[in-house]
């Protein structure tokens, strides 16, 4: 496989700046992007000839525009795209605020689609190009606590699935890279924790976001071996559209399957008799 460019959202710490930085050991291109100017040598000093920093704000169009230009101006083509740059919003439903929703959408939703629109147009002219979006288990399964995350990974998920069967036939893949528990910063200071202040959810959310704070640096989650796979899978004739990481990741895949299958069983007598009878379409189409 000749050298490829990857662009790497969120890139500071965690899986963006561990698969930089395997990337660059394979002898590809690494852009990877920072919130800061004073972050851009700290990260090209992983590998000076193969890694460039960028300062990006996936909410900020402006940022993404300059990024765009220096791509097609440095290299003029670009292999990889890995949105993972977000945060997680905890907290129950209720007590979030609006302000909070949007900015949570915003990054992890709004954020990775500028992001996709980027990268098309370099794929399409190509041919060819894979897309790796860092959704999480959460995208897939709902939990108390986590709904307003939940709610933009779901969103994530499902764009990723459709923008799949959209580009597929033009030689760009789309996977969603659905990580379980690892230890990174993500439930410590990248997590924004809306505190509740309400009784009824002292079983549910509050208890499950103390859980998952009370969690943060034990996590069996290793990020070097996530990063591995998410490189193996980019080299791969046939990548899967959904790639979970992590054995509590599959474990509780599993379990959602199951718990699904069940409850759409239970109740297909109530909602799979609403369409209209063979005879009524007959007369409505007579």
């Amino acid at each position: 496989m000749s050298k490829r460019v990857w662009l790497i959202t969120g890139c500071s710490t965690g899986f963006g700046r561990e698969l930089v930085k395997i990337v660059s050991e394979m002898g590809e291109v690494a852009i990877g992007t920072v919130r800061k100017q004073e972050q851009v040598k700290d990260l090209e000093a992983i590998n000076p000839k193969l890694v460039k920093g960028v300062v990006l704000d996936v909410q900020k169009q402006d940022t993404i525009n300059q990024a765009s230009q220096f791509i097609e101006k440095e290299f003029g083509r670009l292999d990889v795209l890995v949105n993972n740059a977000g945060y997680g919003s905890l907290g129950p439903i209720e007590e979030t605020s609006e302000e909070e929703i949007q900015r949570q959408f915003d990054v992890n939703v709004f954020g990775c689609v500028r992001m996709i629109k980027l990268a098309l147009p370099f794929m399409r002219k190509q041919r060819s190009g894979h897309i790796l979006n860092i959704t999480s288990i959460a995208g897939l399964n709902g939990f108390p606590g986590v709904g307003i995350y939940n709610g933009s990974k779901f969103a994530l998920e499902g764009i990723g699935e459709a923008l799949a069967a959209e580009t597929k036939h033009i030689g760009i893949h789309v996977t969603n890279i659905e990580p379980g528990p690892f230890r990174t910063d993500w439930a410590g200071r990248s997590a924004t924790f809306n505190e509740s202040s309400i009784d009824e959810y002292n079983e549910t959310a509050a208890k499950n976001m103390n859980t998952i704070r009370e969690g943060s640096g034990n996590q069996i989650g290793d990020p070097v071996r996530a990063a591995k796979a998410m490189y193996e899978v980019t080299t791969l004739e046939n990548p899967p559209v959904h790639l979970p990481l992590g054995a509590p990741a599959y474990k509780r895949v599993g379990i959602r399957l199951q718990e699904f299958k069940e409850e759409i069983d239970a109740f297909r007598h109530i909602g799979k008799p609403t369409d209209y009878t063979e005879e009524e379409l007959s007369k409505m189409d007579s």
